[in-house]
């Protein structure tokens, strides 16, 4: 294995190697090191010319997906970096810790262009809109916030949720977003006047995620009852619950056609699950702690897994033809 100093980051050591794991889709993932603390979130622009993940260990690290070259590293943050994303435009990426804070980067330089404050305990996610206008925000202090973009004012503070809020998502039209709860409910809210819609309820632990497939029909939830949840968007009805995980679920994601969801677990497991049967395609091993973030790249034919539980790799998995 060759150790490589790269100019230009603080980076000690990183390295791109194969992992020693066998996987069922019949190729080994690349392994990504140099965080030194359980990777919580993965985010692709939508170019898919760099990576971002962010870790427990306070940092966020810029990968080029294709050679596996660190690229540079962000330390503003000064607490664990939960969430990341990249406005749909690909011009800004947005960031969040437990530093109460929600950061606002350059997607081009990555220079710091705004701090969001506001929140009274840790942020756990955040979501940019789809016109890249507004940023929702989740907490730990039980509340989901609307942030206007160009100014970082706060616009709205969503209250009803009654535990930690750890997930948001918006639907394609951005009038919905939805926030999933450890009080084990779902909420979507008008997000124009930030009332309440629906309640969503079923799950019996935790909630961890929660997100929309791309053309927005879909809702899908994970949980620390070990179950994945598929909803219908519009009406709230449960349609489906995908089980084969022993452990609770800690993220999930479409893959960008819809045709497939990913899901990472505690149980050290990532599957992929048809999205139309409910059926699942593959199961994927390697990673010996929990799956803490999982993302597809934007032409689909990667899977990202940021790993926890004293596993801090970064894999990326090649998605074959056949499977997508």
């Amino acid at each position: 294995m060759n150790l490589r100093q790269l100019p230009g980051t603080n980076a000690v050591a990183t390295f791109l190697t194969l992992a020693l794991s066998a996987t069922l889709l019949g190729s080994e993932p690349r392994t990504l090191e140099g965080h030194a603390g359980s990777v919580l979130a993965v985010a692709f622009p939508p170019d898919g010319k760099v990576l971002a993940t962010a870790s427990r260990d306070k940092l966020i690290k810029l990968w080029d997906p294709q050679t596996g070259e660190l690229k540079r590293t962000l330390t503003e943050h000064t607490a664990d970096v939960y969430g990341l994303d990249f406005s749909r435009g690909g011009e800004l990426l947005a960031s969040c810790s437990g530093d109460k804070t929600i950061r606002l980067w350059d997607a081009r330089t990555f220079k710091a262009k705004a701090v969001l404050e506001g929140h009274s305990d840790i942020v756990r996610a955040v979501a940019f809109s789809p016109d890249g206008k507004k940023l929702a925000s989740a907490s730990v202090d039980k509340t989901v916030r609307l942030w206007d973009v160009p100014t970082g004012m706060l616009e709205k503070t969503l209250t009803g949720h009654t535990a930690r809020v750890k997930s948001v998502a918006w639907t394609p039209d951005g009038k919905t977003l939805a926030s999933a709860s450890s009080d084990k409910t779902i909420r979507l809210w008008n997000a124009r006047t930030g009332e309440t819609k629906v309640v969503l309820e079923g799950h019996t632990g935790d909630l961890e995620t929660v997100t929309y497939s791309p053309e927005g029909r879909t809702l899908a939830s994970s949980s620390g009852d070990t179950t994945i949840r598929l909803w219908n968007a519009e009406t709230g009805k449960h349609t489906m619950t995908l089980e084969g995980h022993t452990a609770e679920v800690d993220s999930v994601t479409f893959s960008p056609d819809g045709k497939m969801l990913a899901s990472g677990s505690k149980d050290t497991l990532i599957k992929l699950w048809d999205t139309r049967t409910g059926k699942l395609i593959r199961t994927m091993t390697g990673h010996t702690g929990r799956i803490e973030s999982l993302t597809f790249s934007p032409d689909g034919r990667t899977l990202v897994t940021g790993g926890g539980g004293g596993d801090n790799s970064v894999r990326l998995w090649d998605i074959p033809k056949e499977t997508r």
